[in-house]
């Protein structure tokens, strides 16, 4: 049974895994590969897989490391079947490197309930957050995590409220020095800054359509349970679930106010839902609504995938 193969982590689920979004990222792109073939574009697809695969171990690292779930890989399996769902995420490469560098935001956002390095973990996030903010701007909302992270934590020198503008101008400073040194018109990050928009009509498809309603179906479901049990975690875990929430929050309010809107943006989701699903998962008693779950999440990609060989009506 699946859900018994993934109840443990295994190093095999990490070749499962990259198996998958090895296969989704082929079919995604194979158009691509088809009309721009050459030794420099495999070697950018190359590079876009890896930061792909380096995401997932992120991913789990950070998960494992802040007990966000049981020694399972429940996390990665559902991470890499809402890729799936989505596989719109594996177009915009700009995306994938900003949610890369959020994930390592994240990891050091986090990292803040052991009370050590305070000043150096907000800076890294900071700094990261920024980063991922010159390849998608509606990314810098993730800066509210940081300052959430420092009220759960009960972090009270204001000194470090001031360091995320610190990370800010130091990231400012380089992005100009770039531009100076190679000549570059650096105004192209300035002309995306808060452009937004609330036309869905994109996102009318069939594919786009049954994904989100199997994304938002589950997720608002296994939300319930995972607030319900923040008060049965360790009380110096509590913190960390809590922000888990902010960040589906704000994942959700990407997806609201982004002015290109193709599915891709969904991938600001994948975690916090992975995060929040297998804890529902792991607290679900029956053995076979467990096993249920999982090949109704397992099968929904290729069921979208049929769906994608009939034309939009």
């Amino acid at each position: 049974m699946i859900s018994n193969f993934f109840s443990k982590s295994k190093p095999i689920h990490y070749i499962i895994v990259s198996v998958i979004l090895l296969m989704v990222f082929v079919l995604s792109r194979v158009s691509s590969f088809a009309d721009n073939f050459s030794l420099i574009f495999l070697a950018n697809q190359i590079g876009l897989f890896c930061v792909i695969v380096l995401s997932v171990f992120v991913f789990d690292f950070l998960v494992t490391r802040n007990g966000l779930t049981k020694k399972n890989s429940y996390n990665i399996l559902l991470f890499s079947i809402f890729i799936a769902v989505f596989p719109q995420t594996l177009l915009n490469s700009r995306l994938l490197f900003a949610h890369f560098f959020i994930l390592l935001a994240l990891r050091r956002i986090l990292s803040l309930r052991s009370q050590k390095e305070i000043k150096k973990k907000i800076f890294d996030a900071s700094f990261w957050i920024a980063l991922s903010t010159l390849f998608y701007f509606w990314s810098s909302v993730f800066f509210i995590m940081i300052f959430a992270a420092l009220l759960v934590y009960l972090i009270a020198d204001v000194k470090n409220y001031l360091i995320p503008f610190v990370g800010v101008a130091a990231t400012a400073i380089l992005v100009i020095i770039y531009g100076i040194s190679l000549n570059k018109d650096i105004s192209v990050v300035t002309d995306t800054m808060f452009v937004y928009s609330f036309d869905y009509s994109t996102l009318k498809t069939k594919q786009i359509i049954v994904g989100s309603t199997l994304l938002f179906s589950i997720g608002f479901w296994a939300m319930f349970y995972f607030i319900k049990n923040i008060k049965f975690q360790m009380k110096s875990h509590r913190p960390s679930f809590k922000l888990i929430i902010l960040y589906a929050l704000l994942g959700l309010f990407i997806i609201a106010v982004t002015p290109s809107k193709n599915g891709s943006e969904f991938i600001f989701l994948f975690v916090p839902l992975s995060i929040i699903v297998t804890n529902y998962i792991e607290v679900v008693p029956s053995k076979w609504l467990k096993e249920t779950l999982l090949w109704v999440i397992i099968l929904i990609p290729i069921a979208l995938l049929i769906l994608s060989f009939f034309p939009e009506s």
